[in-house]
């Protein structure tokens, strides 16, 4: 059974918002109050060709995604980027969402993006093992920033190296995903 990884389009979008809208109605790691819809998914998916959306398919079905967004909106954060990963509840507990992680990363690192910033709704032990399974690094905890199923959250910050080089002066701009596509981690 393989699993195969490519950039996600438009067409992917009712999909893509049926796996993440459980997430934003039945639980609080997410923190947008209303489970986007296809075309709200579709405009994301389509917002910038910098940043990679990444779809994984079993048997041709699509099970999970990855993307990465802009960190911050200053110039200076442009090497940084925010990342997510979202699999189809069913298809949880089974690997796949670090190989789909693995996936993002590597097509991160290759695009020349120096670090990846997961933030994560505590408590969430899962996505936590997730995240330092694939590399990530625990950075912080902003606590009590955000209001969800009734009550105060604390947010987690974790951290992972890409293609940082302390010694690049200046750094290269990152290339855009259009230009590297999936790179298989």
């Amino acid at each position: 059974m393989s699993i195969v990884f490519r950039a996600a389009t438009e067409a992917d979008a009712p999909t893509l918002a049926a796996i993440y809208g459980p997430h934003v109605v039945q639980s609080g790691v997410s923190f947008e109050d209303k489970a986007p819809d296809a075309m709200e998914m579709a405009r994301r998916i389509g917002a910038s060709p910098l940043y990679p959306w990444i779809v994984a398919e079993r048997e041709g079905v699509v099970i999970g995604f990855a993307s990465a967004s802009r960190f911050r909106e200053r110039a200076a954060y442009r090497w940084a980027v925010e990342t997510s990963v979202y699999i189809s509840g069913d298809m949880q507990g089974q690997g796949f969402g670090r190989m789909l992680y693995r996936a993002l990363i590597a097509t991160l690192t290759e695009q020349g993006f120096t670090q990846a910033i997961a933030s994560i709704t505590l408590p969430n032990e899962k996505s936590i093992d997730l995240h330092e399974a694939v590399g990530f690094q625990r950075g912080g905890v902003f606590r009590a920033v955000g209001w969800k199923q009734g009550q105060w959250r604390d947010v987690g910050v974790w951290q992972h190296d890409l293609a940082y080089d302390d010694n690049a002066r200046p750094p290269e701009e990152p290339r855009s995903f259009a230009e590297v596509g999936v790179i298989h981690g």
